[in-house]
Parts: structure tokens; sequence; C-alpha cells
């Protein structure tokens, strides 16, 4: 079935106009219409520069200003009338703009193409994605650097292969996230530093014989420089792709933290207890109390991580220089942002509501022998065994505190003597969980004091504080 007529657009060249089915495929107003904003002002800017180097008049400069000025107004106020045949978002401003400002309109499109034209708007969405990811992740460090503070000597289980091996600190635990999350913040960094080069006035790919001023261009839009190739600058997508990447990989580290909210609200931990705004109840059982918000946060890990993949795919054996295939470059990018932007803020505000149980903590922390390691490390200090026969020695005195059921401390005296001849009283004051964490004083280990100051350090290295 054929199209109604021919494209005002590109339709010199076409005697009718695409079928139903390719206007449909073709069509991108459906989702790049948020591109709006990045779009006008990529206009204003290409304008402004015309008019500089005089290639088009001030008066029709002017009144081209004008025209996107009412036209970024009518969207905005939600008066605007997208249309699904003029394909895309460029396209529908543009086709205001000549109703607007007859004529001149078609001066705007002068020294550049659609494909540097969505290329810049593109960059400048994923620009201000980026920075709105900075700001979320930098709340969400801010409530776990809260809890940490308040938690600096709060004693749990540190856990290895997903069992009781150490105690720590639950402020200690906490900040391992910051940390995570920090370095989240430098991928943001890094890919809006490579993300903000400027294709306007690439053209389709090679470049114009018009003596338009890409510097200025470039400068107005807030870019660091011009790109620097003509065919890369309308063909790259690598700024999507680590947009992409580094949301998968944040999406992961929230997607951990989920996890364990789900596993410490459960009852074989109790660890933590979310409020009514991020809890859910059941259909049927009156009594449940589900981390909902949580497991979602769990699940958005692999919609985002599906977006990274299929973009990757659509780009994996695409020749330079533009492909329509690049169109589907947005709805991932949009989809994952707007997933990544949901998941940090529900997060947060898990966190900041969170309330942790101490005492469930400590009862935790003094299960499964987890002080063997500091018995290991008293007999080498003061017995001045090898490591790896302290380890030995150690490993039979919980075997024996296993077969009567007790604690290593709860172990008398004689009976350690039986394994170790040389063991005095002295080993008690390593056997407690509280005294564990204080003696892991090593940079970076788990002791009250250090998670104090590293707190403090926190603070000031990603909060500015």
């Amino acid at each position: 079935m054929s199209g109604k007529g021919k494209s005002a657009i590109w339709g010199g060249r076409f005697q009718s106009g695409p079928a139903d089915v390719m206007e449909a495929i073709n069509a991108s107003i459906d989702f790049d219409r948020r591109l709006y904003a990045q779009d006008i002002a990529g206009s204003r800017a290409h304008c402004a520069m015309l008019m500089d180097k005089g290639i088009i008049s001030p008066k029709d400069g002017n009144a081209i200003l004008a025209g996107l000025g009412q036209i970024h107004a009518e969207i905005e106020g939600g008066t605007f009338r997208f249309k699904r045949a003029l394909e895309d978002i460029h396209m529908n401003v543009e086709a205001r703009l000549s109703r607007l400002v007859g004529p001149a309109a078609g001066r705007l499109h002068t020294g550049r193409s659609r494909n540097d034209q969505v290329a810049t708007d593109l960059r400048m969405w994923v620009r201000e994605a980026l920075d709105s990811l900075d700001l979320r992740l930098a709340r969400l460090q801010a409530a776990l650097i809260d809890h940490a503070e308040r938690h600096v000597a709060t004693v749990m289980p540190g856990f290895t292969h997903s069992q009781a091996a150490q105690p720590v600190t639950l402020g200690h635990h906490l900040l391992a996230y910051v940390e995570m999350f920090g370095r989240d913040r430098g991928r943001v960094a890094d890919c809006r530093r490579r993300a903000n080069e400027c294709p306007l006035g690439a053209v389709a790919l090679a470049g114009t014989a018009f003596p338009i001023d890409r510097r200025a261009t470039a400068s107005a839009l807030g870019f660091d420089r011009p790109s620097a190739n003509s065919i890369d600058a309308v063909s790259d997508r690598d700024f999507v792709l680590e947009f992409l990447s580094v949301g998968a990989i944040l999406a992961v580290h929230l997607s951990r933290l989920a996890e364990e909210i789900v596993l410490w609200c459960a009852d074989g931990f109790r660890f933590v207890r979310l409020s009514d705004a991020f809890s859910t109840g059941s259909s049927i059982m009156p009594q449940k109390r589900n981390p909902d918000a949580a497991e979602l946060v769990r699940a958005k890990a692999g919609r985002i991580i599906g977006a990274l993949t299929g973009l990757l795919v659509v780009l994996k054996a695409l020749p330079l220089a533009y492909g329509k295939d690049l169109q589907e470059d947005k709805e991932p990018a949009f989809d994952a942002a707007d997933s990544l932007a949901l998941s940090l803020d529900a997060m947060s505000g898990m966190v900041e509501d969170a309330a942790f149980d101490a005492e469930a903590m400590r009862a935790a922390a003094a299960k499964g022998y987890a002080t063997a390691t500091d018995l290991a490390d008293w007999l080498v200090r003061n017995l001045n065994m090898p490591f790896r026969k302290a380890h030995e020695a150690t490993g039979r005195l919980v075997r024996r505190a296993e077969r009567r059921g007790c604690a290593l401390d709860e172990l008398s005296l004689a009976e350690m003597r039986t394994i170790v001849p040389g063991i005095d009283d002295g080993v008690f004051a390593v056997l407690s969980v509280e005294n564990s964490v204080k003696s892991r004083t090593s940079f970076g280990g788990t002791a009250p004091a250090n998670v104090r100051r590293a707190v403090q350090a926190a603070r000031k290295r990603f909060l500015g504080t």
C-alpha cells in the first residue's frame, strides 16, 4: 500500500510517497521527540553562527530564532502537534518553523544535515543524562555515609561464599558500596569528557563548502571542541555505548546492594527493616512485608544490560558513515536512563529510611566461628607458630567446638591445650567479635577507628564536605 504523497522534506527525488509500513518503520518521532530541547538549542546555535558568518541575513536569522523560541514554548506548553509523517523531531520542528516564518526557515539547514544534527542532539542529551546520574549517585553515597557514621562500631558478620567469615562493622560494609558508587561516578565523568565533542557542521559525512565556524557552535552548546573528523562525527555512537556501559556496571552495583537488602530483610537475617514507604504487602498473606522496591531495582539490571547488548549488536557490522540503523540508538539509551534514574531514586529512598538492627547483627556475627582467624593470628604472634601450622591447629579447635556444640571462647583452656600445649588464657581476649573488629587496624580495615576516619574521608572525597 502506497503512502499519501511524497515528502515535502526530501521528496524532490521521488514521485510518490512511502508505503504505510515504510512510514511506520522509518518514523522515530514517537521516541525522539524527547530531544526537542537539544534540537532547538542546536538550531539556535547554528543559526547564530550562520548570521555571524554572513551565510544568512540578520533578518532571516532573527526570524528563525524567534520562531524557534515559539516552537520551544509550544512544546513545553503541550500545544505542539507532532506528526508521524514528518519522521522525526528535526523535521517536525523544521516544518513548524516553515509555517511560522515562511521561506526563511529553509535557510536554517544550510551547512548541516540531519546526520550531524541528530548526533549533536543525542550527545547533548547523553551529557545531561550523565549529569543527572552523578547527582543521584551523590545522594545515594550521602545516605550510605550517614548510616556508616552512625554504625562505625556496629558489629555484623562479614561474608565470603555467602557464609559468615569474619566480623566486620556495618559502617565498614556500607562504605564498600560508597567506594563502588564512587567508581561509577568516575566512569560517569570519564564518559562525559569523551562525549563532549560537537558533531555539528560535519553535515552528512564530508563537511561543507560554506565558511561555517564549528568552534563557535561547539562553544555555544557547551562542548569542549568540535569533533575532528566529519565521517567519525556522524557515525560515532561510542558515547552512547559508553553511557550504556557505565549504566550497566552501575546497575550491577545497585543490584548487588538490592540483593543484600532483600536478604537482610528476610527472617534468617532481620538485619534491616524498610519503611512502609518502600515495602509492599501480600494480596493473600496479611503478615507479609515485601522488599519489592529492592527486588525491582535488582530486576532493572537485566533491562539495562540488555540495552547495552542490543546496541552493541546494532553497531557490530555497520560500515562508515551513517546508516539508518543508528536510529536504533535512542530507545535503549532513553530506556536505560529512565531505569537508572528510577533505580537510584528508589535505592536512595530505601537506604535513607532503613532501620538497622544492631542486636540481630551482633548475634549473627558471633555465630559460625567468625573469630577463628583471630585465634590463628594470636598463635602466630604469641607462640611464634608459622601461619600454616596455626591455621591447622585452629581448624582442629573449631572441630572440637563443633562437636561440643559451643563457641570457641566456651572451650576450656585445658581442652585447648590438648591441641595447642603452649596456649594461655590471653587467647580469650581475641575471641570476642568486638575485639576482633578493633584489631583490624590495617589501612582499609574494619576497626571502628578506621571506619570513623574513612567516613570523614569519604565525605570530603565524594561529597565535598
